[in-house]
């Protein structure tokens, strides 16, 4: 996994950065595979991997080295209906449906976080309407914003175990398909997702206070936001 990913894995007893690992390095031209995270992987009976799907070379090496991968798609196809987390589960033998957990304490920080940014400037709403939700919430609003998102004053963090933990003491969020929306869902914040260009069926946040609002080429109006919004401060 992505070393930024690793603070947030709380449910196992050893958790490695991928490039940490040098698997990374597996199948590349004249590079040898690191014997002592060979050697750690032969004592699995079977790995479960996302990574390397689309790497022949990868999947060339690992299998000579006789290691027991399996490799499954690290995303649905165009034809799979239902909830990407439900995917998931069920390529590792489980059943849905899933409903991601990170323990954090809730805390009531009397504040409503929002994080106007997305992985994609396609998934964004415009800030502007951010700002015009923000005015009225009856708290103050506190921004966040990724290392480089450009939002001066914004909360930022390094480690996203603290930036979840920031979150956990939000009365509300709000924010678009992104990682920290379904972050702030996780750790059982009260959460407005704002979604327009993708999914929401497939790639929307779940928990019993979520609200997603919009759907793949329908953008919610200011006042939808609002009112959801206000909802759930009020529950």
């Amino acid at each position: 996994m992505p070393g930024p990913v690793v603070p947030l894995i709380r449910l196992a007893d050893r958790v490695r950065a991928l490039s940490s690992t040098g698997l990374d390095l597996v199948g590349l031209p004249a590079v040898d595979p690191p014997p002592r995270t060979v050697a750690s992987l032969t004592q699995f009976d079977s790995i479960v991997s996302w990574y390397g799907t689309n790497r022949p070379e990868f999947r060339d090496a690992v299998a000579a080295l006789g290691l027991p991968f399996r490799f499954v798609p690290a995303l649905p196809d165009e034809y799979y209906v239902g909830y990407a987390g439900d995917f998931f589960l069920e390529q590792v033998g489980g059943s849905g449906p899933a409903l991601p957990r990170i323990p954090c304490p809730r805390l009531d920080g009397r504040f409503a976080a929002i994080h106007p940014f997305s992985g994609s400037a396609r998934k964004n709403w415009p800030i502007e309407q951010f700002r015009r939700v923000a005015e009225r919430l009856d708290i103050p609003a506190c921004w966040c914003a990724g290392p480089a998102e450009v939002l001066p004053g914004a909360t930022r963090f390094d480690d996203l175990y603290e930036l979840a933990q920031w979150l956990a003491r939000a009365r509300l969020y709000i924010g678009n398909d992104s990682g920290i929306t379904h972050l702030a869902a996780a750790v059982g914040t009260p959460v407005v997702a704002v979604f327009g260009a993708s999914d929401p069926v497939v790639w929307g946040p779940r928990g019993d206070r979520v609200r997603v609002l919009g759907s793949a080429g329908r953008w919610p109006d200011v006042e939808e936001v609002i009112a959801a919004a206000l909802k759930l401060l009020a529950s």
